[in-house]
């Protein structure tokens, strides 16, 4: 039975219903999504049951159980994040809808023609179309900052490609392809020294490590949380307040008003300002128990365990010839991720043979198109780890990829 250090994994793995239903299922695609524990589906069901009704609007027991409950998850969010109040935090569905939100509000406030917007080459999608549509809008001038061949974007680079032009900079804290830790806060420093917003995607970073964004020094950080054991359609953006209350409502309508009149109209307090219409108050309710549950378990544990797992991922590709994992060589450089490519077998080939065997895995570009042309590479495999795997499907996912060139018909 696999233990580490006073954890037993296989107690772990129970509190996930999914896994405990389908113990042969090795799930490596955690970038993606992670599993459910328990403890979070029987948040969100509780809510329903005892506290269903609509927060923020009715006078009555029912609704302000409802508010309360919503609003206590606010600040659950906001001390994991050590923001300074909750002002600063504003629910949404998901990163990409927050990180739209910025690029809208903020860059439609502050990008004039001839401004350049600074944007890593290994940016989620979520993380590049919102500054492509926003330097449209504005006439503002879309730049990048590549990573090396091995996948490293240095402080260095970073400031290299910063311009007396930039307004502002969106970069990812962990790469979803690559798992490179970029140091947000020296990018941030970097970026204040020339009066330049910061903009950080933190959906593969806050499921894995602390994430302080006083300490970081952020102006924005996005996370969705379904990547980090909370259900899918809550996601969080994090804002400066002097930031939030400058900028204009994302969405305008029901909730997110003072008041009203036939031509005009006073936008609510901050954060319900950007938070538009009936609420998901179920999902906010499944993230706080999502972080009460990883608080329980600790970032000591979950950093060690993951990091462990990759460090064994990466010893048992590389002893494959045909295996050419993306970017550094290094495991702890990958924070749990790891791409690959193999010789003479597409990554779709290879998803649906481990799929025959129970692996599951991501295949395709990864929702990072520029970085894989920047890459030299159309596609590639994905297995991404978090602390509920195990030794064993590490191993198993090595043994069907040693076999792999053999069921496509190579002689190896």
């Amino acid at each position: 039975m696999e233990k580490t250090g006073t954890y037993n994994i296989e107690e772990i793995r129970a509190d996930f219903p999914l896994l405990k239903a389908n113990p042969e299922l090795a799930y490596l695609d955690n970038s993606a999504t992670s599993q459910r524990p328990e403890c979070v589906l029987r948040a969100v069901t509780e809510f329903y049951e005892k506290r269903n009704a609509n927060p923020l609007r009715g006078l009555y027991d029912l609704a302000q159980d409802a508010t309360e409950a919503y609003e206590a998850a606010r600040e659950t969010v906001r001390d994991f994040l050590n923001a300074k109040s909750t002002e600063e935090i504003v629910f949404t569905r998901n990163a990409t809808e927050a990180l739209n939100l910025i690029a809208y509000s903020y860059g439609g406030m502050v990008l004039q023609p001839g401004d350049e917007i600074l944007v890593s080459i290994m940016e989620h999608h979520s993380n590049l179309l919102p500054w492509q549509q926003a330097a449209r809008r504005t006439g503002a001038v879309l730049k990048y900052v590549e990573c090396d061949k091995n996948g490293r974007l240095t402080e260095e680079m970073f400031r290299a490609a910063l311009t007396e032009h930039t307004k502002i900079a969106a970069v990812t804290q962990v790469s979803n392809v690559l798992g490179w830790k970029n140091d947000i806060s020296a990018f941030a420093r970097a970026c204040h020294e020339r009066g330049i917003a910061l903009v950080a995607d933190g959906a593969q970073s806050v499921p894995h490590m602390p994430v302080d964004v006083q300490a970081l020094d952020v102006d924005f950080l996005a996370f969705s949380g379904h990547k980090m054991l909370a259900p899918m359609g809550i996601g969080v953006l994090y804002g400066k307040k002097e930031h939030l209350e400058a900028m204009p409502p994302f969405l305008t309508g029901g909730e997110m008003i003072d008041s009203v009149s036939r031509y005009d109209a006073v936008y609510a307090e901050l954060p319900h300002k950007f938070e538009a219409g009936t609420v998901n108050a179920g999902g906010a309710v499944g993230l706080a128990a999502a972080i009460d549950y990883m608080q329980r378990l600790g970032f000591d544990f979950i950093e060690e365990r993951e990091s462990a797992l990759t460090r064994l991922a990466m010893e048992e590709l590389q002893k494959l010839p045909f295996v050419h994992i993306l970017g550094s060589d290094q495991a702890t450089e990958h924070h749990g991720i790891l791409s690959f490519t193999i010789d003479g077998v597409h990554p779709h080939d290879v998803a649906a043979i481990l799929d025959a065997e129970h692996i599951a895995v991501r295949a395709g570009h990864h929702c990072a198109q520029p970085l894989h042309q920047h890459l030299g590479v159309m596609s590639s495999t994905r297995a991404s780890i978090a602390f509920y795997n195990t030794e064993e499907e590490v191993r198993r996912l090595a043994a069907c990829l040693a076999g792999i060139r053999r069921k496509m018909g190579y002689a190896e």
